[in-house]
């Protein structure tokens, strides 16, 4: 019964939500082709010989328009966890029509497989880039009960928007910074120290920062400007550079 109301809760989840939008997306994916092996570069190369994993990253948001069935049925869980508060993601685990973390461990299967088909394993590649990313943002791992912040209703900088927004884009782009200029100051950052330290494939490990994030978000004011601003863009720009490192490392390790 508790796994049936756990995909009754995904299932309220909005499939037009996106996470960090294409800025952010992008950013990660360009983080991550910073630190791809050199095994792992040739062979994406060959995947994917006329685009990079900034390009590759937002390819799962841009189809969601596409009338195909995959993308209209099945696609949509593939970018979001939903975890109750108080509980993690092994005790509650993936809903039937699947999430996230199935979604990894399949498109992982396809990109590792003899017989997958090129066109398949393009298809993989993207979507693990793009995964890694949204399993980044903390609204990504939504607790059921706002369709992971969309119905939380906040006016950002005097403009009427979501929580969700908010995290997906707004806070990025309200420094007016393009991909490029976030990439470069956010790589610049990023020490061989905390590149050890983020190196993990174990999206469990990834959710549970999410969590642990998403529960200290929530403003007790719905209008939110400059403090929000100061207190929570710090987070997503180490969320940014953790899933760069953590895209790179999962793909040199399937590469490896």
């Amino acid at each position: 019964m508790y796994k049936f109301m756990i995909g009754v809760l995904a299932l309220s989840f909005s499939v037009n939500v996106l996470a960090w939008g294409q800025i952010g997306h992008r950013v990660t994916g360009a983080i991550a082709q910073q630190h791809l092996t050199a095994q792992a570069q040739a062979a994406i190369s060959a995947l994917l010989p006329n685009e990079d994993l900034a390009e590759a990253s937002t390819y799962p948001d841009e189809m969601r328009s596409n009338p195909d069935e995959f993308w209209q049925k099945k696609a949509g869980p593939f970018h979001y966890v939903t975890i109750p508060r108080g509980k993690t993601y092994p005790q509650v685990g993936a809903p039937e029509e699947g999430d996230g973390v199935t979604a990894l461990s399949k498109f992982t299967e396809t990109l590792k497989s003899s017989e997958a088909s090129k066109e398949d394993k393009q298809l993989a590649l993207r979507f693990i880039v793009h995964i890694i990313g949204d399993l980044h943002q903390p609204l990504h791992a939504g607790d059921g009960t706002d369709r992971g912040g969309n119905d939380f209703k906040v006016n950002f900088f005097w403009q009427d928007t979501n929580l969700h927004r908010v995290w997906d884009s707004e806070l990025i782009e309200q420094r007016k910074l393009s991909y490029t200029e976030w990439t470069e100051k956010l790589s610049r950052k990023i020490s061989e120290q905390n590149v050890e330290r983020w190196k993990t494939t174990d999206p469990k490990v990834w959710i549970a920062e999410s969590i642990k994030i998403r529960n200290e978000i929530y403003p007790e004011e719905k209008s939110i400007s400059w403090d929000y601003l100061y207190n929570h863009l710090p987070q997503a720009q180490e969320r940014l550079k953790m899933a760069g490192i953590r895209i790179a490392t999962y793909l040199n390790d399937i590469y490896k």
